[in-house]
């Protein structure tokens, strides 16, 4: 039985998430915390296996709240967001910072012709969070929180993986549950200099890519952008896959978007961006694949390898989940097994900007 802690203000939610997370025998709500004061409380007598958070509370904020609970009672986090304002969409991602795993619209209400599918949503990324095993994040005032960028020279000293300097062209990247995080360290540690484009896949709900992008933003030298259909492919620039269309790239290296039918039960997917730059660029791709549940894009980063291109896969150990990641090592197609900032430091050996001989920058 997963034990669920719901901390939410308002009544009606309240009732709305009780009514939909007791719907499924699997799952019992052991508590309803009104603030984050209460779900603080809450946590440390009931020791829920999941939390429910919502973002505006009064006493203490969703933010603040998330902060506290990973100092001090590490538990997995939902972030259930009642709004997809830009503005708040980038707070979710601040909250994602703080430890939070997910992040889910608030889901319809009964009656509503998207209940059954948003409540399904929530009910089934409740059972995958319960399995993941969080840490103890630090205060924000510590050391320990302060080193948010690894040490790059420890970094490489055991990935010094045989690559072509200067044959690559594109970087595709594919992400699921986790992603946020893990694309932010990569995107931030890269450096402004980064001579190839990227393009990336993130899996993410209906109206929260906007504030995504923009929170990326804030960490990276690189400019960030929503994919726009036949927009030409730069050097130094990232493409984000907009919200229900696949990406690809054609033969003269523009951008096409597709509404085509959704593969692994996605759109966009992963699988469709790594065939497609594996089509247009030959051996010239790395792919890299990340945290994420599923299996989406696992086969075709074998195709990339199989092709003579670099291929990298998020490891076990740093990965939220390990399911498109894992899949991928099972079917050989990871040429590199390694955690964010190693990854990174790979990007940067292909730069130039990374001295791999005197392991200086």
């Amino acid at each position: 039985m997963i034990k669920v802690l719901i901390v939410e203000d308002s009544p009606v939610i309240q009732e709305l998430l009780f009514y939909i997370l007791s719907s499924d025998h699997e799952i019992h709500v052991i508590g309803i915390a009104n603030n984050g004061e209460e779900a603080l409380e809450k946590v440390r007598l009931k020791k829920p296996d999941v939390i429910t958070m919502d973002m505006h509370m009064p006493k203490l904020d969703g933010l603040k709240a998330t902060r506290k609970i990973m100092e001090t009672y590490p538990t997995p986090i939902i972030i259930v967001n009642s709004t997809l304002a830009t503005e708040e969409v980038h707070n979710t991602f601040e909250i994602m910072e703080a430890g939070a795993l997910a992040v889910l619209p608030r889901p319809a209400g009964i009656g509503h012709p998207d209940f059954q599918t948003t409540s399904t949503e929530l009910i089934n990324t409740i059972k995958l969070m319960s399995e993941v095993k969080v840490v103890r994040r630090w205060p924000r005032h510590t050391k320990k929180d302060q080193e948010t960028v690894p040490d790059l020279k420890k970094a490489i000293s055991s990935t010094r993986p045989v690559i072509n300097k200067g044959m690559y062209r594109v970087v595709a990247i594919g992400a699921s549950t986790g992603g946020p995080i893990v694309l932010q360290k990569i995107l931030s540690m890269v450096g402004k200099d980064f001579p190839l484009p990227i393009l990336i896949v993130q899996h993410i709900a209906a109206g929260f890519l906007q504030g995504f992008v923009e929170w990326l933003s804030q960490t990276s030298d690189l400019p960030i952008h929503i994919a726009a259909h036949r927009e030409a492919v730069t050097p130094g620039n990232v493409y984000v896959a907009p919200d229900g269309y696949h990406m690809g790239v054609d033969d003269s290296c523009r951008i096409f978007l597709s509404k085509e039918e959704p593969e692994n039960n996605l759109r966009p997917s992963v699988s469709y961006l790594f065939r497609s730059v594996n089509n247009a660029y030959g051996s010239n791709v790395i792919g890299i694949l990340l945290t994420g549940m599923g299996t989406d894009g696992a086969k075709e980063l074998k195709l990339v390898k199989d092709n003579g291109g670099l291929t990298i896969v998020q490891d076990e150990e740093s990965s939220v989940v390990h399911g498109m990641a894992g899949k991928a090592i099972k079917l050989d197609a990871a040429g590199y097994v390694l955690p964010p900032e190693k990854i990174a430091v790979v990007l940067r050996i292909l730069t130039g900007n990374y001295n791999t001989k005197n392991n200086e920058l």
